[in-house]
């Protein structure tokens, strides 16, 4: 015969019991607490003005481009297919780009201003070698 119980062992909360115990949830201040430190005007007006770009410098000239954390896939295949003024086109701020196109960098030269991108914004970008080669031998046919 099958066990037909349908009754549980927990006691029905009462409004008493439901006050004794204490709540599991966090308490919700009546005002979001700000975790990010104090920001005076003069710098939240900088910081406003920027619009997300960070200062790198090509050929000796500062250029406004976006950080790397914020470049999309469809940016990161232009740079790494080659397509660099293309990739440019997109990242650089529109009141630099004519004069990114008047400095002509070289790959060097583009690959510093990419580094220096990634400083001024505090990331990294990496460096990827490419596939590892397996240590296994592979058996000949």
């Amino acid at each position: 015969m099958a066990n037909t119980r349908t009754t549980t062992s927990r006691k029905p909360r009462t409004a008493a019991r439901a006050a004794s115990r204490p709540s599991t949830r966090p308490a919700v201040p009546d005002e979001q607490e700000n975790d990010e430190p104090d920001v005076s005007p003069s710098e939240a007006q900088e910081i406003e003005a920027d619009d997300g770009y960070v200062v790198a410098e090509l050929c000796g000239e500062q250029l406004q481009v976006l950080p790397p954390g914020s470049w999309r896939q469809s940016q990161q295949r232009l740079l790494t297919t080659g397509q660099l003024d293309a990739f440019a086109e997109q990242v650089i701020h529109p009141d630099d780009i004519d004069r990114y196109f008047d400095l002509d960098p070289t790959n060097d030269e583009f690959g510093e201003f990419v580094g220096d991108a990634a400083r001024q914004a505090g990331e990294s970008l990496g460096n990827s070698r490419g596939p590892v080669t397996s240590s296994r031998r592979t058996r000949r046919r």
